[in-house]
Parts: C-alpha cells; sequence; structure tokens
C-alpha cells in the first residue's frame, strides 16, 4: 500500500476498501429513535444522569464587606438563588458547606441539603440558614462532595459536578485540595469539579485554578457579586445540560485479540489518554460499512491543540483499510469530538478489504502532557448498508457547492425561538428558516436539518453583539460550528467556508455547508464530497468557547441560525427519480429524508424486525453509504473542529 494514501501533508488519510454486507448473526441492542423531538427544551429537562453538589465557603472571611455594603456571604446566598432559578425542574442539587459550625476546625464540613430533586425553597431556607465562622478545609470538603453525588443508575453515564465557591485558600493543608481533585478526576468518568474565586488573588487563586484544573472543570473569577451570579449560573447550568448519551454498553479490548464483537447499532464505552479501543465485526463482501466515534470530554477541560481522536477500520494482519483523525485544533477547552471512518467495495473487488471475513473497529485518544487526564466516555455508531438492486441507474454525483456556496442568499426575516440539543442524540430539528438560541461559554448546542436524494444543507451562524464585563474588547474567545453527515462523518467546507471566527463580545459569523446528496458521491476523492451520499438528518453544532466567560457579561450569548435546504428533493438516487413529496409547513422537514433517520444514532439507518421461528430476531438495514477514490485510491481525511 502506498504511503502517501495514508499521509498527505498534516492530514491522515483515508483508504476506503469496498462495499460491504454486514453478517448480522443474532439479536440487535435495543435502539432508541433520536429524531424523536422533545416536548421541552434541552435547557429545561433532565435525563436522570446527572446531578450537582455546591460546596460553599462558610468560613469567617466570608463574613466580610464585599465592598458594597453586603457581606461576601449575603452576596453569595444571592447567587445561589440564581442558580436555583435556573436549574431544570427535579434536577439533583445538594448544598454542602465548610466553616460554618465552629470558630476552629479542620473537619468543619457538613452536608446541609443531599442531592436530591430540586426543592428550590428548601434549597434557599438551607443556605439562608448557614452563617460563616471558621476555617477552610477544602481538601476534605471535596473529598465528601464526590460521595455526596449518586452514582448514575442503570450504567448509564452522567455529568457528576462539584460546584466550589470560595473567597480564600485552603488553611488545614491535609488533605491537600489539588491532590484530592486529581484523584477523583481520574477515579470515574464524568466527575468534573468547577471552582468561582470570588474576590480572590494571588496563592487563593492559584489553589482554586490548579483544582478545576486537576477535576476535569474550570476556574471563573468573581470579582463582584454580580460576577459571581453570573459565573455560577454558567457552571450549574454546563453541568444540567451535559451531553446526553446513548447506546449500549460495551467494553473494547486493548489488544485485537480480546476485541468484543458487535452488530450494527450504538455503543458506550470510556477511553484513558494514550489508549486504543478494539471491536470486532463479521462483514461479507458486498455492502457498506460505517464507524463513527464521539468522545465526550468534560466542556472547557484542558487539551492542547493537537490531542487527537483517530478511527480505523483493519483486516487481520493485512492492516488499515481506512483511518480518520479529528482534533480539537483550539487550546481554550474540549468539547465533544467525532472522528468518523468508511469503507467501500471498490468497482473492481479485487483488494483486500473487499473481502468477507472478520475484522476491526479502533479507536485512539492522543493526548499532549498536561491534558486532561480523565477517561472519557464515547459514543460509537456502527452501520452498513445493502448495494442498490441490480439495474438500477445512479445519478451522477454532485460534486459543487453551485448555489450553495460562499455567496448563496440565506434566509431572512425575524427568528423563531429555538433550543439546541445537548448532542447527535437529541438534536433539535430544524428546517429551512432563521432561528435564535443562546449558548454558554463552553457549551456546544445541537441541531438537525433533514435533506434528501438532491438536496444540500448551508447556513450560517451569527453570535450576538454583547455588553463585555470591562466594556471593552481585548481578550478574545472563538465561535465554531461543524456539520456533520446523517453518519455523523465531520464535513470539511472544501475550502469554501470557514466554520470558526475570533469573539471578543462584537458580531461574529461562521459559515458551513455541503455538496448535493448524491449516490455516487462515494467514488469521489474529495474530503468535502465523498460522505455526503445519503440522504437524512444532517447535524449541525454550534460551539462558544471558554474563554468567553471572561468576555461576556450575561451568563449566555444569543446567537442566529439561517438555514436553507437547497434543491428539490428527489425520492431516490436513481438518475430521473421523480420529486418527493413536499415538506410540511411547521418549519420542521417532514420529507422522506426526515422519515428515514431513525435507528441508531439518527445516522440515516432504518430498523426492519424479522420473526424467525419461535425466536424474533432483529435485523438492521442501513442507509449508510460510503465513498472511494475515482482512481481506487484513498480518500482524504477531514478535520475535527474545535
Amino acid at each position: 500500500m502506498n504511503a502517501r494514501n495514508h499521509h498527505r501533508t498534516a492530514r491522515v488519510g483515508t483508504l476506503i476498501g469496498g462495499a460491504l454486507f454486514a453478517l448480522v448473526a443474532g439479536g440487535l441492542p435495543a435502539l432508541a429513535d433520536p429524531s424523536a423531538a422533545p416536548e421541552t427544551p434541552a435547557a429545561a429537562r433532565s435525563d436522570g444522569s446527572g446531578s450537582l453538589v455546591m460546596v460553599l465557603d462558610s468560613s469567617g472571611s466570608m463574613a466580610d464587606d464585599d465592598g458594597t455594603g453586603r457581606t461576601r456571604m449575603e452576596s453569595a446566598r444571592t447567587a445561589v438563588g440564581t442558580v436555583v432559578d435556573g436549574l431544570p425542574d427535579g434536577f439533583p442539587t445538594g448544598l454542602r458547606v465548610y466553616g460554618a459550625d465552629r470558630p476552629q476546625g479542620c473537619a468543619d464540613t457538613r452536608l446541609v441539603r443531599p442531592v436530591r430533586p430540586l426543592d428550590r425553597a428548601a434549597m434557599m431556607q438551607a443556605v439562608a440558614a448557614v452563617r460563616p465562622r471558621g476555617d477552610t478545609p477544602i481538601g476534605l470538603s471535596l473529598r465528601k462532595a464526590a460521595r455526596d453525588l449518586p452514582r448514575p443508575a442503570g450504567g448509564s453515564i452522567g455529568t457528576r459536578t462539584i460546584l466550589l465557591v470560595s473567597d480564600g485558600e485552603d488553611n488545614c493543608g491535609t488533605p491537600p485540595p489539588c491532590e484530592v481533585a486529581e484523584q477523583l478526576g481520574k477515579e470515574g468518568v464524568g466527575l468534573r469539579i468547577d471552582t468561582v474565586g470570588f474576590q480572590v488573588k494571588g496563592a487563593a487563586r492559584e489553589q482554586l485554578e490548579c483544582i478545576a484544573n486537576a477535576g476535569n472543570g474550570r476556574y471563573c473569577d468573581a470579582p463582584d457579586a454580580e460576577a459571581l451570579a453570573r459565573q455560577l449560573q454558567r457552571a450549574s447550568r454546563l453541568s444540567a445540560d451535559g451531553y446526553r448519551l446513548r447506546g449500549e454498553r460495551v467494553a473494547g479490548a486493548a489488544t485485537a485479540g480480546g476485541a468484543p464483537v458487535l452488530v450494527p447499532g450504538q455503543y458506550l464505552d470510556t477511553i484513558g489518554p494514550g489508549e486504543k479501543r478494539y471491536y470486532a465485526v463479521g462483514l461479507d463482501a458486498v455492502s457498506t460499512v460505517d464507524f463513527a466515534a464521539t468522545a465526550v470530554p468534560q466542556p472547557g477541560a484542558a487539551v492542547d491543540t493537537f490531542d487527537a481522536l483517530s478511527t480505523r477500520i483493519e483486516y487481520d494482519e493485512h492492516g488499515s483499510c481506512g483511518t480518520h483523525t479529528a482534533r480539537f485544533l483550539q487550546k481554550e477547552g474540549a468539547v465533544p469530538l467525532t472522528s468518523a471512518v468508511a469503507r467501500i467495495r471498490s468497482q473492481e473487488g479485487t483488494r483486500t478489504c473487499d473481502r468477507a471475513g472478520r475484522y476491526r473497529l479502533v479507536v485512539e485518544r492522543e493526548s499532549k502532557k498536561g491534558s486532561d487526564a480523565a477517561r472519557w466516555p464515547i459514543e460509537l455508531v456502527y452501520g452498513v448498508e445493502a448495494p442498490p438492486a441490480k439495474g438500477v441507474t445512479l445519478a451522477q454525483s454532485q460534486t459543487e457547492y453551485g448555489r450553495g456556496g460562499k455567496e448563496a442568499v440565506l434566509p431572512a426575516g425575524d427568528p423563531r425561538e429555538v433550543r439546541g440539543g445537548t448532542g447527535f442524540n437529541d438534536a433539535e430539528t430544524i428546517g429551512e428558516g432563521v432561528w435564535r438560541d443562546r449558548i454558554l461559554p463552553s457549551q456546544t448546542l445541537w441541531y438537525r436539518v433533514p435533506a434528501g436524494w438532491g438536496q444540500q444543507v448551508r447556513y450560517e451562524v451569527e453570535f450576538a453583539n454583547e455588553p463585555t464585563v470591562d466594556g471593552g474588547t481585548a481578550t478574545y474567545s472563538y465561535g465554531a460550528t461543524q456539520l456533520y453527515t446523517p453518519a455523523r462523518h465531520p464535513l470539511t467546507g472544501g475550502g469554501e467556508f470557514h466554520p470558526s471566527a475570533m469573539y471578543n463580545g462584537r458580531p461574529a459569523a461562521v459559515a458551513m455547508g455541503g455538496v448535493p446528496v448524491a449516490w455516487t458521491n462515494r467514488y469521489e476523492d474529495r474530503t468535502d464530497v465523498w460522505p455526503v451520499h445519503a440522504g437524512g438528518g444532517f447535524y449541525l453544532s454550534v460551539t462558544l468557547g471558554a474563554q468567553a466567560a471572561e468576555i461576556a457579561e450575561n451568563p449566555q450569548i444569543g446567537l442566529v441560525l439561517r438555514v436553507s435546504v437547497l434543491g428539490e428533493e428527489r425520492a431516490g438516487p436513481e438518475h430521473g427519480a421523480p420529486a418527493a413529496e413536499a415538506p410540511g409547513g411547521d418549519g420542521k422537514h417532514d420529507s422522506t429524508a426526515s422519515a428515514d433517520s431513525g435507528g441508531a444514532g439518527g445516522a440515516g439507518w432504518t430498523g426492519i424486525a424479522a420473526a424467525a421461528g419461535a425466536a424474533v430476531m432483529a435485523a438492521l438495514v442501513a442507509v449508510f453509504v460510503y465513498v472511494r477514490s475515482r482512481r481506487g485510491a484513498a480518500a482524504r481525511t477531514t478535520r475535527g473542529s474545535a
């Protein structure tokens, strides 16, 4: 195999083998339909797997004047009230205090409100009764707070957050707070420690920053009461709005020999820094295979620009049949990162990777020194697609953006309110039009835009003009977007678009789009073309950088999406296919593409149940399609977006 098919400049090449058919030899995992629109917005619901415990400094210094004539504790009570008002109904929330019970004592920490479904009145009564008195045993309080948080039930993975508010450093020394945070951060999946320093500086600030970095979280500075309320709102909402993972639990092997066998479906696993995870699949020689992995680190956790997630398809000792690497491409903090790889039968059918047999799906995580050391949840989607019927003349490939290019005129008018989802599984379905939402620093919001055969998605995201905390614009963050195919392949934009822009509180815009959907796009070797070969729900994500927390005065930042779905939808991939039924008139596309995008992960698969004798077997026929080069060479890798 020519080495240039694996490495082109700064990109990892993708060798695409032949079209494959999955050997579905047993019952499939139960798959929920992520395309079902939720009845309540993502920011106002809880899935039961997340929880929050606030740890409030009640040491003697919290009785000091905060500069406004109020004590720091009085301002903290007001800030906690804004947190309680903004959390979803029933979100598990608790309150722990330290230094509240005696003038001196390094064991003075108490859970005043257990982590239970949110009772706003009871929480406010609890914090109102706290009086600042004693010492600052932060290390011990963190250790106990981790025990206060319930473990997610039923094997689910959720965000468990410790939100520490302090106006000073630990004065007990044992156990050391940073060491406790590091230990807790490595012990399990989904734990984060956010810290807010209320009028701190010097050693106290450094300690709180260290705790947050070691605990997979973020530090925020609160020089006054308004900033305290703002930063507490942001941290608590990030906890409540964490990525809602979905899938059957599976444990990938550290070596190829012990790989568990997968059937088409959606799965959950975890991965640590520097690890590889192996999975085995049985394939025959006629259908397409797709494999996508989404890593979900804690939002804003420490990452390096070139920290990476890679996916690969291997055929025994013959090596890679395809590989793809996604990188963060920014240092402000972690966001969900997706890598996807496909394998398609070559026209000749003579390559090693065209054969039937046992294959391996591989996920690898690369991390630089100083990056987040926690294990990350990974959501895996594996699907297959049968080839078209013999004798079907397929429409030609669509390789140009055409009227969906950068000069496209997008919808105007008054925006409609929408609330983006937390990830692929609850992405909010929207159609053509203008939409308005709000986003937190470190947050990624998700939307789903159906597009069928012959159609293309084109959109822009505008980040609002916001008042800044100091009236200036010296600090910069970024706003970004990423477009994914129904099979979760991240698209590059082909140099036509710029999906990331600097943001300093003044208006900023990013744009993205895909080429029209055509079955034969799989035969193209351009990375912005070949994945766009099946209709269904295209996903778009919008991210605001973590440093925006130092810029904007409002807790959330406004954004506007202008979305177009261009072209007449066709009923199928064949040449001369008739127009599909017209979409519904409620702004949510109700076309064939929308109907066909259910199944595992919303990846464009159709599930079909078949009875066999007295037993019922689940068989999944996937509407997944993938690419290979016109010349039979490798397609190039797409890059992940920040």
